[in-house]
C-alpha cells in the first residue's frame, strides 16, 4: 500500500533550548510559525505590541510576519522547547485543529515525549519531512486539547483527589485512605472520578505515578532504584514492568531515548 498525506506544513527547524542565564530573544521578523512549549522557568517576549509571559506548562504560538523580541533576559533556570513551521496553502480542508496562540498546556509530558522523539530521530538521521509533519500535527493537536476536568461536574474533588495524590506518592495509597483524608465515602469518590476522569482512583494514582518517573528520568540522574523509591514503589522488578506496560519502553531505553535530543542555547 502506498500513501501520499498532504498535510499542509512543513517544520523548517526544532530544538530545546536551556538557558545559561545569558541572553534574550532577538528582535526579528521570520517568515515562518513558531510554536515554543516552556519546559521550566518564564519566558517574556513580545510580538508587535503585545507582550507575553509564558511561564513552565504554557505553550505561546508566535505569527510569521509579525516582529518578536524578547521582554526580559533569559533566567537562568529556563528551557523551552520550540517548532518553526510554515504552512502550504490548502483548495479544500475537512480536518481543522483551532490552536490557541496562548494557553496552558493539559498534558505537557505527552508534548515533552514528542518533542524528544522529533529531537532524537533528528539527530540520528532518521527524520523524514513526512514524519516531521506528523509528529508536529500531533504537537498542535496536544496544545489544542482542553482539560476535560476543568468543565466537568466534580471537577473540584477529583482536583482535591488529584492534588492529594501528587504530595503523597511517596506513600501507600489507596481509594479508601485519600477518601478517609478527603472526609467522603470511598464509593462516591470513585463514582466522581470515573465520570470526570474516565478512570478509577486506583488507575489515577498509577498514572501519576508513571508520568512523575518519566520526568525524572528525563531531567534527573537518579539510579532506576532512586526513582522507583520516589514514585511509591518498594520492587524495582515491579517498577520496570509497569513502566514498560504503560510506556511501552522500559525505564533505561525511555532515559537514553530521552537523553539523546538535540540541546541548543542560541
Amino acid at each position: 500500500m502506498q500513501l501520499t498525506p498532504n498535510l499542509g506544513l512543513d517544520v523548517v527547524a526544532c530544538g530545546l533550548f536551556i538557558s545559561s542565564g545569558k541572553g534574550i530573544h532577538p528582535d526579528r521578523v521570520l517568515g515562518d510559525h513558531e510554536l515554543i512549549v516552556v519546559r521550566k522557568g518564564t519566558l517574556s517576549i513580545w510580538e508587535n505590541d503585545v507582550r507575553f509571559d509564558v511561564p513552565a506548562g504554557h505553550a505561546l504560538l508566535l505569527y510569521a510576519g509579525r516582529r518578536h523580541r524578547g521582554a526580559s533576559p533569559f533566567g537562568r533556570d529556563l528551557s523551552f522547547y520550540w517548532i518553526h513551521f510554515t504552512l502550504r496553502p490548502q483548495r479544500r480542508q475537512k480536518l481543522r485543529v483551532e490552536v490557541p496562540q496562548f494557553c496552558r498546556v493539559a498534558r505537557p509530558d505527552c508534548i515533552a515525549e514528542l518533542f524528544h522523539r522529533y529531537l532524537d530521530d533528528q539527530e540520528s538521521g532518521r527524520l523524514d519531512p513526512l514524519y516531521a509533519s506528523v509528529l508536529l500535527v500531533q504537537i498542535l493537536c496536544e496544545v489544542s486539547r482542553k482539560p476535560f476536568a476543568e468543565a466537568a461536574r466534580g471537577a473540584s474533588l477529583t482536583g482535591r483527589a488529584e492534588a492529594y495524590i501528587t504530595r503523597h506518592l511517596v506513600e501507600k495509597l489507596s481509594t479508601a485512605s485519600i477518601a478517609r483524608a478527603l472526609r467522603v465515602n470511598p464509593d462516591y469518590l470513585n463514582r466522581v472520578f470515573r465520570k470526570v476522569q474516565h478512570m478509577t482512583v486506583t488507575e489515577s494514582i498509577q498514572s501519576h505515578r508513571m508520568k512523575n518517573a518519566a520526568a525524572m528520568l528525563r531531567d534527573t540522574t537518579d539510579a532506576i532504584s532512586e526513582v522507583s523509591s520516589a514514585c511509591g514503589y518498594q520492587s524495582v522488578g515491579y517498577f520496570r514492568r509497569l513502566f514498560e506496560r504503560f510506556h511501552g519502553i522500559s525505564p533505561q531505553a525511555y532515559r537514553q531515548l530521552m537523553a539523546r535530543a538535540f540541546v541548543n542555547a542560541r
